[in-house]
């Protein structure tokens, strides 16, 4: 068995963290089934193949997983992207192939739903982040689709900004957020306040070098907080 890299308590219950090899793949797509059958929108969570998952827990990449009572119970995955047209680092503005394999994606995270309300998601973010070796990436980068409420509060907590409104996946839409690892932003006083529904307006403001730096529900819409970058 695979030494535990963390232990806490979920309620009343121990829980640990373990690295995860491909022996567990079979447990990973039965626990992705549960997550996705049990969303109401299915649109907010792009699934792994087997493939995909076989790619990551093979070397390029990592996944954590939380085990309770030896029950895969959530999991959380980094990947080393290929570098191809839709290479999330293009969004922030890396053109060189050596940047571009300085950039790691922060991929799926599900949580089995009899366990969430714990923090799960955001304490398995702090682990796997605690695993990435900054002396080879500098970038973390991540999708999520608008209204996606849960993983877009999952990211800004993280210090994820958003770089970028494109479509992705099959012509879906998705904030591209960005994490950098070695240098804190700065960003201009100036404030603009947009709909997370109007795709022109924030297009047109991430374009003239704002970026998403907070969200917030003003009246009975979600509103993403931009602020320009020195």
């Amino acid at each position: 068995m695979v030494s535990p890299i963390f232990k806490g308590v979920l309620g009343d219950r121990p829980f640990e963290v373990r690295v995860l090899d491909s022996s567990y793949l079979s447990s990973l797509m039965a626990l992705q089934e549960v997550v996705y059958e049990d969303l109401p929108n299915k649109d907010t969570l792009q699934p792994l193949s087997e493939e995909e998952f076989l790619y990551i827990l093979e070397g390029q990449g990592l996944i954590i997983g939380a085990f309770v009572a030896d029950e895969l119970i959530a999991f959380r995955a980094v990947l080393i992207p290929e570098i191809d047209a839709e290479h999330l680092g293009y969004a922030i503005g890396l053109v060189n192939e050596s940047d571009l394999k300085r950039v790691l994606y922060q991929e799926i995270s599900n949580v089995h739903p009899e366990f969430r309300g714990h923090g799960l998601q955001k304490i398995l973010a702090n682990i796997i982040m605690e695993q990435i070796d900054t002396t080879e990436f500098d970038y973390v980068a991540a999708t999520v689709m608008p209204y996606n409420i849960a993983s877009l509060k999952d990211k800004f907590s993280q210090g994820f900004y958003i770089a970028s409104l494109k479509y992705a996946y099959g012509a879906k839409l998705r904030y591209v957020f960005v994490l950098d690892l070695h240098n804190q932003p700065r960003y201009k006083e100036e404030k603009a306040i947009i709909s997370m529904g109007d795709v022109g307006a924030q297009q047109k403001l991430l374009q003239e070098g704002f970026v998403g730096v907070s969200m917030k529900l003003l009246g009975d819409d979600w509103v993403i907080e931009y602020q320009e970058r020195f």
